[in-house]
């Protein structure tokens, strides 16, 4: 089962809120495609974070192993598994170096977990470059994200 996942995170200050964007596509035997999307904003968070949420969660969605092209405009995300980042910081127990552990190791071990069962190509995509799914992942990461800052901004009026 070949599947594309769309990716974008992004985030109002760095830290600040946040959300992540994930578009699934699948083409059924039948020809006929299939879309999902997903989209979370959280209020206290970073753009390599959302990054990190949205393969995350696009990957969690499969149910069965799949072969998967996931597309990102964050190279944190995709050059972490193309140049082998991630092997090195498993082998080392997630540190860099002896003195200075690998941030967001909790979300990277999670995708790591969510990725095993799948063989993944992992695209770097220019962002804002006009890809049209790119494009709609960071609308819904934005939304999210403003959403979310909308709503502290009310809580913060209230007193």
């Amino acid at each position: 089962m070949k599947v594309e996942i769309y990716t974008d995170g992004a985030c109002r200050g760095n830290p600040g809120p946040g959300g992540y964007g994930t578009i699934l596509l699948y083409t059924d035997p039948m020809g006929v495609t299939h879309k999902r999307e997903y989209s979370q904003g959280y209020p206290d968070t970073t753009n390599n974070r959302m990054e990190l949420m949205a393969a995350i969660v696009g990957l969690e969605a499969l149910i069965r192993p799949c072969e998967v092209e996931l597309y990102s405009d964050s190279k944190y995300l995709t050059d972490a598994f193309n140049l082998h980042w991630i092997d090195k910081w498993i082998r080392k127990g997630w540190m860099h170096t002896a003195s200075r552990p690998v941030p967001n190791d909790d979300l990277w071990k999670r995708l790591v977990e969510a990725a095993r069962p799948h063989k993944i190509t992992w695209i770097w995509v220019k962002g804002h470059a006009g890809h049209p799914l790119n494009e709609h992942c960071d609308k819904l990461a934005t939304a999210a994200a403003d959403q979310i800052a909308a709503a502290a901004a009310d809580q913060i009026s209230l007193y």
